[in-house]
Order: structure tokens, then sequence, then C-alpha cells
């Protein structure tokens, strides 16, 4: 098995293979001591650039470094609605002055959780500086309650923000276990401090896909070729553990994508035809079962992702009609695609919003895998219209459906 192994990671690829996937952020998780976040946050920094150093040595660009905490409301009790606002503005302000991105955790954990946390998420997600979540389904079934909370979040927010880009920055997840690297899911949970390592992996199938269609051949050259960047990685992470005293809480080689670096460019290579057409859950299949085999520890949602707004090719097929939301549900029957930045008219319902909810939290369920929701109404905007959302290079437009 040993020997197996050893193939699979250092088996040198017949076509360029050495090129690193970029770290997409190394994100840290700690627990919050409102009377003594700023220092928590320097140490936390001190360590995170430590942690860029290390991936810079092992030849791996650092795109960014974040920083989860436990679920927010934990570190609020006991301020007034407008204490917790200006705390959670204070940290936000932080973060950007040092150049972090911040996950305040869930609002909710529990389906029997206090909603008045929405309530604040709402006001913050609206003044812009964090990143959340909210469960929808755990290990204890399917949170009905908290599905209507977050379709009422979303709805607001997509109102009352500029654009509607502040749901950009939340997520209603399903099955999604703490510790994963990719935001706005990322939560801690327990004690002590852990880090976990994201990547933007896309361009490693890409280049696998241009070269093998057939369905194995594919499937045993994309596990090789993330094995073989993904070992080199580990070893990073648990080098630096070891010198940090932080626990390596593992690596998500969800190949994730990023504009021009497109996960739908890399399918299309392999199905011959546009996102959509006939082969492309193949394709998802082929890459999750290819990520699963990655000898590595996992964390997250560690399969597909499919955002439609944050792939050039995604969003252009979006626009062309050659796949819907229903479509990214079906694909997620084989991967963790969910509904990722979906673009939806403005006056969609809250009503309509909760059924969207409501389908990705029993898929997740009915197969116990992490699935999220990030569903972006664009104000004023009608089927047919182009969104108008301003959220950076992470964030692209696309015409309505």
């Amino acid at each position: 098995m040993r020997f197996i192994l050893a193939l699979v990671c250092f088996a040198s690829l017949a076509f360029g293979g050495s090129e690193r996937p970029k770290v997409r952020a190394v994100t840290a998780f700690i627990n919050i001591d409102p009377q003594h976040y700023d220092q928590q946050f320097d140490d936390t920094l001190k360590f995170l650039d430590s942690a860029r150093k290390a991936y810079i040595a092992a030849g791996f660009e650092v795109e960014g470094v974040r920083i989860a905490t436990q679920a927010f409301p934990r570190y609020t009790a006991g301020m007034s609605p407008d204490g917790a606002l200006a705390f959670l503005g204070k940290i936000a302000a932080l973060a950007r002055a040092r150049h972090f991105a911040l996950n305040i955790g869930p609002a909710m954990l529990e389906d029997g959780d206090d909603a008045a946390p929405v309530d604040l998420l709402i006001r913050a997600l609206v003044a812009g500086g964090v990143t959340s979540s909210l469960v929808i389904a755990g290990e204890d079934g399917i949170h009905w309650r908290a599905i209507g909370q977050a379709a009422r979040l979303i709805k607001e927010v997509g109102a009352k923000s500029a654009n509607g880009v502040g749901n950009f920055s939340f997520a209603a997840i399903a099955m999604v276990k703490p510790y994963g690297p990719f935001f706005p899911g990322a939560y801690h949970l327990g004690t002590g401090h852990a880090f976990a390592v994201a990547f933007e992996g896309a361009s490693v199938v890409e280049e696998v896909f241009a070269h093998y269609q057939e369905p194995r051949r594919a499937q045993e050259e994309l596990t090789r070729a993330l094995s073989k960047q993904m070992v080199d990685a580990e070893a990073a992470a648990m080098n630096l553990a070891k010198e940090s005293g932080w626990t390596y809480a593992g690596i998500d080689p969800t190949p994730a994508p990023n504009g021009s670096v497109s996960i739908g460019h890399a399918i299309e290579s392999f199905v011959g035809a546009p996102f959509g057409s006939s082969g492309t859950m193949t394709a998802a299949s082929i890459i999750t079962h290819a990520v699963k085999a990655v000898p590595i520890k996992q964390v997250g949602y560690s399969g597909l992702m499919v955002p439609v707004l944050e792939d050039e090719t995604l969003a252009k097929r979006w626009a062309e009609g050659t796949y819907t939301a229903d479509s990214l549900l079906a694909y997620s029957a084989v991967c963790a695609g969910g509904l990722d930045t979906v673009p939806l008219p403005g006056d969609t319902s809250e009503a309509t919003i909760g059924h969207m909810l409501g389908d990705v939290a029993s898929l997740a369920f009915k197969w116990k895998k992490p699935l999220a929701a990030r569903l972006l109404p664009a104000p004023g905007k009608k089927a047919g219209d182009k969104t108008a959302f301003s959220g950076g290079k992470m964030l692209l437009n696309t015409t309505l459906r």
C-alpha cells in the first residue's frame, strides 16, 4: 500500500505538472475574548505570517490569510444589539487594516437557538467587512426554523446592501463541519486554536482534462496530479504545526476556481460541450472521486465547487441558459457543489428562497454530505437583466434567468 501511495504522490506527470496551484487561503480558527481580541488577532496574524512564508518557501503562491471565530452569539452575549454591532464593526475594521478576511461564525448552530442574532447579522452584513453563516442541517436533521431565518436574512440583505452584494458574504450551510478553510462556511468549535488550508486548484483539473477524456484514465491522472501537490502542501502544514504549536486541522483539496482559472472550462474540456451538457455530472463525479483519493488529512468540502459568479465560464453559461439551479442540485448528488453564488431576480420571494434552501438541506442530510447555499437576489433586476454586483475580482456579473 505504501508503495502504491508513493507512486501516486511522486510520479512525474507527462504534461507540465510541476506548476503549483495557488493557496487560496490559510485559515486560522480561534475563540475570541472581547476583552483581549486585539492581542488575540495580533498573535494569530504572527502565526499566519509564518504560514505564508512557509508556503512560499515550498513553492506555493499564497493569495490571502483568514481568521474564523466561534459562533458570534457566544462572544456578543450580554451586549446590547447596538453594542454588539459596534464590536463587530471594530473587528471588521481591524481585519481591513491588517489585511485578513474575517468570519464571525454562524448566527445559529442549532435549530432551537435564539434567532435574535440573525437580526444582528443582517445589520453586520449590510455594513460589510465580515462573513458568516447559518446552519440549516446537521446530524440531528434538517433545521426548518433556521431555513426560514436564512431566507429572511437573504431577502433583507439583498434589499438593503449596495446592489445586493452583502449576500456574497453569507452562506446557509448544511452538514458542514467546523475547520473547513473556505469562507463563508468556516467556523471554530471547541477550544484551542487550529488552522486549515484551501487551494485554488481548478488549473490542475483543466490541465488533466485537456489531455485525458477517458473516464478511468482521467480520474487516475487527476488523483496523481492533485496528490503530487497536496502531499507537499501537507508536509509544509505539518512542519508548521510542529514549530508553532497550532493544531493542523487539514487541507481542503477542492479545486476551487477564480475568474479565468475556471472549473467550468476544465469540465468543458472533458465533455467537449458547454457546461451543463450531458457528461457534466460524470465530470463532477470524476473530480470528486479524485479529490477523495488524495492521501492527506482532508477537511471541509473536499469535492467540487461550482460557484456561478466566481468563474468566468460558469457565469457565461448561466447567461446562455445551459444549466440552472436545479442542474446544480443534481450535480450536488455526486459532489459538494450546492448553490454557490447563484444570482436571482430581485423580486424572488422569501418563500421561494426558503424552498431553495430546503432543497439544499434535504439533499445534504439525505446523503450526509456538506453543501452550502449563497443566493444573491439582485435588487431592481428581473429575468433578462444583467446583474450589477460590485464584489471586486471575486464576483462577476451575468444575465438573470
